[in-house]
């Protein structure tokens, strides 16, 4: 289970405002990826705060209340949307959205925790922490607040565009997703530069 270790060593150093940031959505080939930053108070304990990935939908939405709820707790949410991917790439569109995440918390930040390898020209001083949501409490508090986010944006998107099934794969390349892709072509929220976009044909559904 994630401590706090990470955050009481980087405050031992003097730093003391310490983000924990992850992302969510990277993968999918539709909608945004989010990217969340979260500081915890030096008290902060959970029994149940984990990666996401390791928690069912219903756990990490009643987490998502209690995070956001708690006003002990600073976050920030960022998105980057399907054009700014497709124009700058995924990784550093994640990174971008990132950075803003941080800028959202409205407080200066001294040191960030973020989730996976070190991020070349990040605009604050940081550690890449490789599976940080399983060691960290604020990564891992981050991971929630981005998943369920990002999640709950792909369900409204759904509503919007019903053919493409958003409800159920929030975007990923199911088999499911996939064949609705080669029936319909890409919608407006389509990754059009992730290849098995790109090679579709059929014109842009803004339907």
């Amino acid at each position: 289970m994630p401590d706090l270790s990470l955050e009481t060593a980087c405050r031992s150093r003097g730093l003391r405002i310490v983000a924990g940031i992850d992302e969510a959505g990277r993968g999918p080939l539709a909608g945004p990826v989010a990217a969340a930053a979260v500081i915890l108070p030096d008290d902060f304990h959970s029994e149940v705060l984990n990666d996401s990935k390791r928690l069912s939908a219903a756990k990490r939405e009643r987490l998502y209340e209690e995070l956001t709820t708690d006003p002990s707790i600073r976050w920030g949410l960022a998105f980057a949307g399907p054009e700014e991917i497709d124009r700058i790439n995924i990784l550093r569109a994640t990174h971008a959205a990132m950075a803003r995440a941080v800028e959202a918390l409205g407080v200066t930040v001294d040191f960030c925790l973020i989730d996976g390898l070190p991020v070349k020209g990040f605009p604050l001083p940081h550690d890449g922490v490789v599976k940080g949501d399983g060691l960290s409490l604020s990564i891992a508090a981050a991971s929630i607040i981005a998943k369920v986010s990002r999640d709950r944006h792909m369900l409204e998107a759904a509503e919007e565009f019903p053919a493409y099934g958003f409800e159920r794969h929030k975007g990923y390349g199911t088999k499911a997703h996939l064949e609705a892709l080669r029936r319909h072509g890409p919608c407006r929220i389509h990754r059009r530069s992730f290849q098995p976009v790109a090679q579709q044909v059929l014109p842009l559904d803004d339907a």
